[in-house]
């Protein structure tokens, strides 16, 4: 059986829409580049061409994952994120593009020693290295598979030599040091949201998504600790669910920060807040 590359992707279009999967012709087309090892406009470009036998079988394979709901990112290995492409697996939460936001606010001042609590992937602490070249970084995370993920980014970032990570619950195991800025993505779903989560989201690391409380208790263990971290004017910046700005403002207000700021998304929904310590 021939088929182009064009009409294999039209196909797969229709069995992932009927499916209910949003975003069913990018995601067809994003599969199809990664059989083609092309990049994804290439793909389009290359619609009249014929897949061979090999590339068909894979294709098909592909698509039968994205149907059974594997996010495309592990079906792929990589998520591109901010200005690079980041290695990722199941045991870390997706960089995702709002997270992007949190690069971008952080960079809006210089920093020259940083702490990513929760660093998963280690994407927002490379990023920000990549961007500050004279800045170095720790990211720490409670699961070592999500260190090892990390580890390697660093790696193939070229960034191991400034980019340190370790097992950490918070602050746990950080030594006694004074950061400019601490950033986090802590899980903040309150778990009675999780069953409106999809079903690829789910397959993400639960202890990455929810602190199985009120979506709360991350931003108050880390509030509680930070500043004895923090230098002088240091900055804290989280992510933050769309609807707990107030809730995170008056967590920090009661801990003692100032300069306290809810930052909105380009939909006007709270995603960021920033603060600084005394």
């Amino acid at each position: 059986m021939t088929k182009t590359i064009g009409s294999a992707v039209l196909d797969a279009t229709r069995q992932l829409a009927l499916a209910g999967i949003e975003g069913a012709h990018l995601d067809a087309r994003i599969l199809m580049s990664s059989v083609l090892k092309v990049a994804p406009h290439q793909a389009s470009l290359l619609g009249g061409n014929f897949l061979d036998k090999t590339q068909l079988e894979r294709f098909g394979e592909v698509i039968q994952k994205r149907l059974s709901r594997v996010p495309v990112s592990h079906i792929l290995g990589y998520r591109d994120f901010f200005e690079h492409r980041f290695f990722v697996t199941p045991d870390v939460l997706d960089p995702r593009p709002e997270t992007e936001l949190l690069v971008v606010e952080a960079l809006k001042e210089s920093c020259q020693n940083v702490l990513d609590l929760g660093t998963g992937s280690g994407c927002i602490l490379l990023s920000l290295l990549a961007k500050n070249l004279s800045a170095q970084g720790l990211g720490v995370d409670i699961s070592e598979a999500a260190i090892a993920v990390a580890r390697k980014n660093a790696k193939n970032l070229h960034l191991q030599n400034r980019a340190h990570f370790s097992l950490s619950n918070w602050f746990s195991n950080v030594e006694k040091q004074k950061f400019d800025l601490i950033v986090a993505n802590p899980p903040y779903i309150h778990p009675n949201q999780l069953e409106r989560l999809s079903p690829e989201v789910l397959k993400e690391p639960m202890m990455a998504l929810t602190d199985n409380e009120d979506g709360l208790g991350s931003f108050k263990k880390i509030a509680m600790s930070a500043q004895k971290f923090m230098a002088v004017g240091a900055r804290l910046v989280f992510e933050i669910g769309y609807d707990q700005g107030p809730l995170v403002a008056e967590i920090l207000n009661t801990s003692g920060f100032q300069d306290i700021r809810v930052v909105p998304d380009l939909n006007g929904c709270d995603r960021m807040i920033t603060c600084c310590s005394k």
